[in-house]
């Protein structure tokens, strides 16, 4: 599903336009994205938990060379699927 498939989905069910749905989704995605930007979680009880994990620096190697590569620390956004989820998809 993308997300057009997504935002007619929502109209249909809250029986609401089409437009008022993407706005409603864009203002969810908004949300989640600028919470994790300030590096907190954002939990939706029985459907999962947003949360930013930390990858520290490491040294890799250049498949080609076989140089020394330095891959620097990052911040990603990870999912962990709530019980509801889980047992709904089961």
């Amino acid at each position: 599903m993308n997300k057009i498939e997504l935002v007619d989905a929502v109209a249909t069910a809250a029986n609401i336009k089409k437009s008022e749905a993407e706005t409603v989704i864009d203002a969810i995605l908004d949300s989640i994205t600028a919470e994790l930007k300030k590096g907190s979680e954002v939990r939706l009880v029985g459907f999962g938990t947003f949360v930013v994990s930390h990858r520290a620096a490491t040294e890799g190697r250049n498949p080609r060379t076989g140089e020394a590569i330095k891959i620097p620390a990052k911040k990603l956004p990870r999912f962990r699927a709530g019980k509801g989820l889980k047992d709904a998809i089961a």
